[in-house]
């Protein structure tokens, strides 16, 4: 599939989101940090900014839900405007009924392991998901160095969907910059996360097209 570059708000300036989010225009989806400062010990937003942001601009939202009770929360933002919606495994009660019901309602169904949780155990949910998002830090804060020790589950991960016949995003998130990029996508990743390699640059977009060109000079792969 295509690779895909998906510029976190995290690392935006708060007080001109909606300009934030318009800077990126050129990027295939823009992720949306949710945290609740109990699953991560950070607060950012929720709902309301997330309705807000579906309005401000037509890049689809992808929704990464660092939160408890995922269960609970995650449909509120798909009816907030989310096109989809990753929950993490280590905090929903049924994941399976959630990534169905994500489906359900009409958003993309993604489930997210912190860097300490194998895949492995998960192999029999692969079918039920669009995305599997592999954390490359400690979720909670933004900036942090990406972890090289990450790179064998990425490959894992994308033997796990090649075995099943699966058309399933591999998502990366965390320290995905133009220095770790190329050994992502050469592990297997399909979708990069970057907040300050993108919010950080002088011309995010111009960081956008870049962290692309990186990504399939790495692969061979045709960007969108």
């Amino acid at each position: 599939m295509a690779l895909q570059i998906n510029p976190s708000i995290l690392s935006a300036d708060f007080s001109r989101l909606a300009d934030e989010a318009k800077a990126v225009e050129g990027a295939d989806w823009l992720h949306v940090d949710v945290m609740d400062n109990h699953f991560v010990p950070n607060l950012t937003l929720g709902v309301p900014v997330v309705e807000s942001l579906g309005r401000a601009t037509e890049t689809p939202l992808d929704c990464h839900l660092m939160i408890e009770d995922p269960d609970r929360w995650a449909p509120q933002y798909i009816e907030a405007g989310a096109g989809s919606v990753t929950f993490h495994v280590e905090a929903a009660a049924a994941p399976v009924r959630l990534a169905r019901e994500i489906r359900a309602k009409g958003a993309r169904a993604s489930m997210a392991l912190k860097p300490a949780t194998p895949i492995e155990p998960y192999e029999d949910l692969l079918p039920e998901l669009d995305m599997l998002l592999v954390m490359t830090v400690e979720p909670g804060f933004g900036g942090q160095a990406f972890l090289d020790i990450m790179l064998p589950k990425i490959r894992r991960t994308r033997q796990l969907i090649e075995k099943h016949g699966l058309e399933l995003w591999l998502q990366v998130d965390g320290g995905v910059s133009a220095d770790t990029i190329e050994r992502c996508a050469e592990a297997g990743a399909d979708v990069f996360v970057a907040g300050s390699a993108v919010y950080g640059a002088e011309d995010p977009a111009k960081a956008v097209r870049e962290l692309r060109r990186l990504a399939e000079k790495a692969t061979g792969a045709p960007g969108t």
